[in-house]
């Protein structure tokens, strides 16, 4: 399969929305019982943009694969120099590269643009995160137990980082 990365544009947003809500309503990676609007997901959009941050996009021939971006990991000026990211692909394109060539564009760009440290907040279970991510250099910091709370059980979090 052969794809490309290149920054979302608006009519990206619709797409992006998809997913996102796909994976509020099936997975545990997004911990929110409600889906987002239009509105919520165009809002995400303009201040990604507004702040510098990417929102890139997979796809093949015009076909949407998956997005990622990155944003603060905190608030604070302190924390300026690191960012925490989001990757998702939809289900007909996982295994197939395209988190890590989505990841590597977004890396890029967070050390291009003076970033220092990039993590990952990863929801468990979710062994091909883990991976990916292990993949790319990032290093497991620690895990966060029971803070989150779907499907009626608590979540765990890890954190995983990685220098730029």
């Amino acid at each position: 399969m052969s794809f490309m990365v290149r920054d979302a544009v608006d009519a990206d947003i619709p797409a992006i929305l998809g997913l996102h809500n796909h994976h509020i309503a099936n997975t545990r990676s997004i911990w929110r019982y409600q889906t987002a609007d239009m509105a919520e997901r165009t809002a995400w959009f303009r201040e990604r943009q507004a702040r510098g941050y990417p929102v890139l996009i997979a796809e093949d021939s015009g076909r949407f694969l998956g997005f990622a971006s990155y944003g603060d990991f905190r608030a604070g000026e302190g924390y300026g120099g690191t960012v925490e990211n989001s990757v998702y692909v939809t289900e007909r394109a996982q295994g197939r590269g395209i988190a890590r060539a989505l990841m590597e564009h977004l890396m890029e760009h967070a050390k291009a643009n003076g970033k220092r440290v990039m993590v990952a907040a990863i929801g468990l279970p979710n062994d091909a995160s883990v991976a990916l991510h292990a993949k790319l250099g990032f290093e497991e910091r620690g895990t966060l137990q029971g803070i989150g709370w779907k499907y009626g059980q608590p979540l765990d979090l890890m954190l995983m980082q990685k220098a730029l």
